[in-house]
């Protein structure tokens, strides 16, 4: 089976994980949560630091979630955030979606969040997904959309960043709009008993614009984003400040505010 192409745009680098970290089922997973049982077996695909993974595992009491990333080192991170949680019903692996290391059946669930976006083949990924799902388990999957991104005040500087970011995102081999396009993908993948629905992290209060405005400014100069920026010829190091600078500007003003459109598609593998 195809490994996987495609480059991950943002890296590990800690103003990413400080985003990455915030996220909790809660906030990233709540068109999922209705559906699980505290018996059940799930895996956690692009897990990241953990902190979404965790939280399954407390709701899951009687069963086992199983986180899975590309990168090693997170995983380290992951492992730290659900020894600290105090759970000894988890654990974590390196995986590639495209070619999951486990059998036909195996899980009760199986949840990708901000994973699809970053996959050379998210339809095959989908048909991976589904086919280690059992029978009568859900297929969870839930990703941005980075040109449904709105935000207040207009600021040139983000219209910039926007359009540089889905340049980047595509020349490495993703797909930046993906969550306009999980049903579709679903579709094609042959999952059947598509639920489509759609969610918002909205930032407008000043702590929340100064943690959401900090870490894009941080991320567009320090992290992988900016290395595969100026390395690939996409800008040059001065338009990435200007950027930078663009988004603290933004998140200095009173009546800023800023919404984050995500699909969701959450599909019942047949009995």
């Amino acid at each position: 089976m195809p490994k996987e192409t495609a480059v991950y745009t943002h890296g590990h680098h800690e103003s990413v994980l400080r985003s990455h970290t915030w996220r909790t089922a809660a906030n990233s997973a709540g068109y999922l949560l209705d559906s699980l049982k505290p018996h059940m077996r799930i895996l956690d695909i692009g897990c990241g630091p953990g902190t979404i993974t965790a939280d399954l595992a407390e709701l899951v009491p009687d069963g086992h979630v199983t986180g899975v990333d590309q990168a090693p080192d997170v995983l380290e991170q992951a492992r730290a955030t659900a020894a600290g949680r105090g759970l000894t019903n988890v654990d974590f692996a390196v995986a590639d979606v495209h070619a999951l290391d486990y059998p036909d059946d195996t899980f009760c669930v199986v949840h990708a969040h901000q994973v699809l976006q970053h996959v050379g083949d998210p339809v095959r990924a989908l048909r991976e997904m589904h086919r280690v799902t059992r029978p009568g388990g859900f297929i969870a999957a839930r990703d941005a959309d980075y040109a449904a991104m709105t935000w207040y005040p207009a600021s040139e500087g983000l219209d910039d960043w926007l359009d540089l970011y889905r340049q980047v995102a595509r020349a490495n081999g993703g797909e930046p709009d993906a969550g306009r396009r999980l049903k579709s993908w679903a579709l094609r993948a042959g999952l059947g008993d598509v639920r489509a629905t759609s969610g918002t992290w909205t930032f407008a209060t000043s702590q929340e614009r100064a943690w959401w405005s900090g870490l894009w400014a941080d991320r567009t100069l320090a992290s992988a984003y900016a290395d595969r920026v100026t390395e690939g010829g996409h800008a040059t190091a001065e338009r990435l400040a200007a950027v930078s600078r663009a988004w603290r500007d933004w998140g200095r003003h009173e009546d800023g505010w800023f919404s984050v459109l995500h699909g969701e598609i959450l599909c019942r593998k047949d009995v």
